[in-house]
C-alpha cells in the first residue's frame, strides 16, 4: 500500500467499491463501553440503514466516522484511505457531510449563507477583511437545489421564516452543493408532517438515482424498507444484525433491535 500526502493510504483492487468500513471501532467512556468492536462495510451507491434502541450505540457509532469524537480504538477506511478525522471539518473535508436532527442552520442567514457557512467563496482576500462572491454562491446554492430536487421559492429569505420540511431540504441540499462522497442522515423526519416527510424521502431517492452513497438513521421501520438496501442493527453498544432488506421483514429487524434474536442466531446475509 502506498501512503499519501495526507498520512491515508491506498487500499487494494478489492476496496474499489467499498467507499466505507470501519474494523473494530470502540469506544469507551471511562467504564462505560459505548461502541464495541463495529466492523461495518458501506459500498459504492448503496444506502444503509442504520437502526436500534436509544442507546444501542448508533449515535456513537457515527459520532466516531464523521469525527466528532476520536474512537478509542478501531480503523475507519474512507474512499480508499485509513482515515483519523480529529474534528468534523477533518471528515467534511474528506467528503462525508452529515444531516443531524438538529440541523445546524442559523435562522437568522438566509440558504446561500446557510450552505455556504463556514466555506464563504471569497472574491477578494484583504488581509483581515474578505470580500464575498455572493454571486457564485447564490449560482452554487441554486444548482445543489435543483440537484436533489429541492424547490425554495425565495433562496434569498431567512431560515427562520421556513417550515420544518424546507429547513430538513436546505439541510440536505448542503451535501449536493459540496459534492459529498457519503451522505449521512440522523432521524431526517423525526419531527417532520406527512407531507414534508414525502419530499425528504423524494430526496433520499433521489440521491439513490445518483448513485450516492447514504447511512440512514432512523426508527421508521417503513422508511426503512422503502429506501435502503441494507439494514445494520445496534443492540448493546454492538453491531447484532446485519440483513439485507429482500432477506428480511419488520417483525425479524424488531426481534433484532428487541433481543428476541441474538447474534449467535444468526447469520451474516451480507459476506463482506
Amino acid at each position: 500500500m502506498a501512503a499519501e500526502p495526507d498520512g491515508g493510504e491506498v487500499m487494494g483492487d478489492a476496496m474499489d467499491d467499498v467507499i466505507l468500513e470501519t474494523r473494530g471501532l470502540t469506544k469507551h467512556y471511562g467504564g462505560v463501553h459505548a461502541l464495541t468492536d463495529a466492523d461495518f462495510t458501506l459500498r459504492a451507491g448503496e444506502h444503509v440503514a442504520i437502526m436500534g434502541d436509544n442507546g444501542a450505540g448508533k449515535s456513537t457509532f457515527v459520532r466516531q466516522i464523521t469525527g466528532v469524537e476520536v474512537p478509542t480504538r478501531g480503523t475507519i477506511v474512507f474512499d480508499g484511505r485509513e482515515r483519523h478525522f480529529e474534528n468534523p471539518m477533518d471528515a467534511r473535508d474528506a467528503g462525508i457531510e452529515t444531516v443531524f436532527q438538529t440541523l445546524a442552520l442559523a435562522d437568522d442567514l438566509d440558504v446561500p449563507d446557510n450552505l455556504f457557512l463556514g466555506r464563504e467563496i471569497v472574491k477578494f482576500n484583504l488581509g483581515p477583511f474578505s470580500i464575498l462572491d455572493y454571486k457564485a454562491m447564490q449560482e452554487a446554492t441554486i444548482a445543489g437545489l435543483e440537484k436533489t430536487g429541492v424547490k425554495i421559492p425565495n433562496i434569498r429569505g431567512t431560515i427562520r421564516n421556513m417550515s420544518g420540511g424546507q429547513r430538513q431540504c436546505v439541510a440536505i441540499a448542503r451535501t449536493a452543493t459540496f459534492h459529498s462522497k457519503l451522505t449521512i442522515m440522523d432521524e431526517p423526519t423525526a419531527a417532520l408532517g406527512v407531507q414534508e416527510t414525502a419530499q425528504v424521502e423524494a430526496i433520499v431517492r433521489t440521491l439513490k438515482e445518483a448513485g450516492e452513497p447514504l447511512i440512514l438513521i432512523s426508527h421508521n421501520m417503513r422508511q426503512v424498507m422503502d429506501l435502503c438496501d441494507r439494514i445494520v442493527v445496534f443492540r448493546r453498544g454492538r453491531i447484532c444484525a446485519k440483513l439485507r432488506k429482500a432477506d428480511t421483514d419488520h417483525q425479524d429487524v424488531v426481534a433484532y433491535i428487541t433481543g428476541a434474536k441474538t447474534q449467535a442466531e444468526y447469520e451474516v446475509a451480507d459476506a463482506v
